[in-house]
């Protein structure tokens, strides 16, 4: 079996850039969204990233329409039921991910490949919603899928050798370099180094320490990242940060994961689109 069509399961920034990804390095794909104006507005995005790469003469006016027609939009997850690999990239809920899996499992033939982009919660679980754990894989991009190289592998408890060399080799096919992640342990490889980061950074500013702003700088001058952690919070969305966070102390019953008051209260307040620096939490005022 080789992966050659595509669906992906919701068309927000992860979904529709796992899409245009997959569309430009010749996957055909079908992507599928609850109403029609969330895939529309997919499309147009993409459109609009192709149209600065032709700007740019990254690509042709000839390769940005033919990748575009190989994008399918629809409503109807029924349009799956003849795809190889079904990318899931919908909201970090386990139960709602579980519930997709399930009309999935009813809708897809037996071969087909079910991939999660969730970026911490169980495999394992989500391949008990179906009746194929076997063909239930961990497919972790990262933000924006267009630019990162990274695809984390993560294997269930029941994920077949052949599944993962399936999903690393379709990776691969879309410029990505692959990493299996061989147990089906809440965060993976990134977020377990990169949660712990995130929540002490929001500790040294709660304490008055120092300002998000040089934290930042900190961060990026002595450790050679190119953003800081509240420079990534605010791209990656501070909401999905305490959802991780949340679900990680959950599982491992470990102060450490325990999301501090000042992420929470940001989350609270709304103010999600703020920028990172003096004042985004009001600690430095």
């Amino acid at each position: 079996m080789t992966i050659k069509k595509i669906g992906v399961l919701g068309a927000g920034s992860m979904g529709g850039g796992i899409a245009h990804l997959a569309a430009v390095r010749g996957f055909e794909v079908i992507l599928c969204d609850v109403e029609e104006r969330f895939v529309e507005g997919a499309v147009k995005r993409i459109a609009g990233f192709m149209d600065k790469s032709v700007a740019k003469q990254k690509m042709t006016v000839e390769e940005k329409d033919t990748a575009l027609k190989r994008i399918t939009t629809t409503t109807n997850m029924e349009d799956f039921a003849a795809v190889d690999l079904v990318i899931e990239a919908i909201f970090e809920d386990l139960e709602v991910k579980k519930s997709a899996f399930e009309m999935l499992d009813k809708i897809c033939g037996p071969d087909t490949i079910f991939g999660s982009n969730t970026s911490s919660m169980s495999i394992t679980s989500l391949a008990a919603a179906t009746n194929r754990p076997d063909k239930v894989v961990g497919l972790h991009f990262f933000n924006p899928p267009l630019i990162m190289r990274l695809v984390e592998v993560i294997r269930g408890y029941y994920t077949s050798d052949e599944t993962v060399e399936l999903v690393s080799e379709a990776s691969r096919g879309m410029g990505k370099t692959p990493v299996v992640v061989k147990k089906d342990t809440p965060g993976f490889i990134v977020n377990r180094i990169m949660m712990p980061q995130f929540l002490e950074a929001i500790r040294i500013l709660e304490e008055g320490i120092a300002t998000a702003e040089d934290i930042d700088t900190a961060v990026k001058l002595g450790l050679n990242y190119p953003m800081g952690p509240f420079e990534l919070m605010d791209f990656t969305g501070v909401e999905i940060s305490v959802h991780v966070a949340d679900y990680l102390f959950n599982e491992f019953k470990d102060s450490k994961w325990n999301a501090p008051q000042a992420i929470k209260a940001v989350v609270r307040a709304g103010r999600l689109g703020k920028k990172t620096g003096a004042g985004w939490f009001d600690y430095d005022k």
